[in-house]
């Protein structure tokens, strides 16, 4: 019980942390995903929208965990708490959106694109001479889930022979399985499916189109290749502490061990690499000034590409992935077929996986 207190507290406070930050580390020129020239980057309206976004996240925040704590004072049902994280999350981008709809309404009210000089900047050099992929980085997923295949094939004579499949918040199996090779290494397969889906993910990001500033195209290029390298090695270190987690919850089953920690042996790992992430991501996500002379261009308006600012939908662009305009990363580009496809597999495989873990 305590143990669900302290990490539906911990995600809580962690949700709340990156909704407040995120205006900061995000480009000035895309303020809650609207694009933006330079000179209206501190505009009056983009200005009093982000303190406003922020006092709404914050009350949100502590209304939404004090209704949680309520709750769960009324019904001492731990489930209740995870779910204040849902609704924080939900509330969070309610109040991006607003934000979203509000400067766009002052940037077509006073024109801030008319008589300006828009550009693109491309870097050819992605494709003739493209970054090297960090397979390195790949290797201790890679070696965790050879140890957990190895050490569950030499445990399985001596497993008991009814499985804990599920464990409640305060350590106690909730779910038994008779024991089976795909109740035994459910986990290892969430482990390998994971694992595929990360990396196909950090492949892409390879792949994807860069956002490059007109105005500074060289050195625009330069900072985005280094970012781009430096996502998908953390998006590598995260599988594997991911797989670490499966590894751990994966020794809980096979010795049938109960203990009041067991939340903590597959959620710590994975949370603390989250951590690590979002920090390392949030430090490199906005390009530094390098004195490359201005070529008197400004992006281009590509508002209508991008639903609420969120959701890029572009049927012209080939490209799989793009980054995000609000937040760390990339996003898909949902007007490209293959982002269906992509979608639909992941459904496939969590389906599948749900069917392994939870099957009869």
């Amino acid at each position: 019980m305590t143990v669900a207190i302290v990490l539906s507290s911990t995600l809580l406070a962690l949700v709340l942390a990156i909704a407040l930050v995120l205006p900061s580390i995000t480009s000035p020129t895309v303020p809650f995903g609207v694009r933006v020239p330079p000179q209206h980057a501190d505009d009056p309206t983009v200005v009093g929208q982000t303190r406003i976004y922020r006092w709404r996240v914050l009350l949100s925040g502590i209304a939404t965990a004090g209704v949680g704590v309520v709750i769960y004072a009324v019904t001492g049902e731990t489930l209740l708490l995870p779910l204040s994280v849902l609704v924080l999350d939900g509330v969070w981008w309610g109040c991006f959106f607003l934000a979203n709809h509000e400067i766009r309404a002052a940037k077509a009210a006073g024109g801030w694109y008319k008589d300006l000089h828009q550009g693109i900047a491309v870097d050819t050099g992605l494709r003739t001479d493209p970054p090297r992929f960090p397979w390195l980085w790949l290797a201790p997923a890679l070696i965790i889930t050879a140890a957990t295949v190895v050490i569950g094939v030499i445990s399985y004579p001596s497993m008991p022979e009814m499985l804990a499949v599920h464990y409640g918040a305060n350590g106690a199996p909730h779910r038994l399985a008779a024991k089976s090779v795909g109740t035994a290494f459910s986990l290892v397969f969430v482990q390998i499916g994971v694992t595929a889906l990360l990396v196909g993910i950090a492949a892409a990001i390879f792949r994807s189109r860069p956002d490059l500033d007109p105005a500074h195209p060289v050195g625009s290029a330069r900072w985005y290749r280094q970012y781009m390298s430096l996502g998908a090695k953390a998006l590598l270190g995260l599988v594997a502490m991911i797989d670490l987690g499966m590894l751990g919850s994966s020794l809980l089953m096979w010795t049938g061990t109960v203990t009041p920690w067991a939340p903590l042996v597959v959620v710590l790992p994975i949370l603390a690499a989250v951590v690590v992430v979002v920090v390392i991501l949030a430090r490199n996500n906005r390009e530094r000034d390098d004195a490359e002379e201005d070529t008197g261009l400004i992006h281009r308006d590509d508002d209508k590409h991008w639903r609420g600012g969120l959701f890029y939908i572009n049927r012209e662009d080939h490209a799989l992935m793009v980054p995000r305009r609000f937040g760390l990363g990339w996003t898909l580009n949902f007007g490209n077929p293959r982002a269906a496809m992509l979608l639909a597999g992941v459904a496939a495989m969590i389906g599948l996986l749900i069917t392994l873990r939870f099957g009869g």
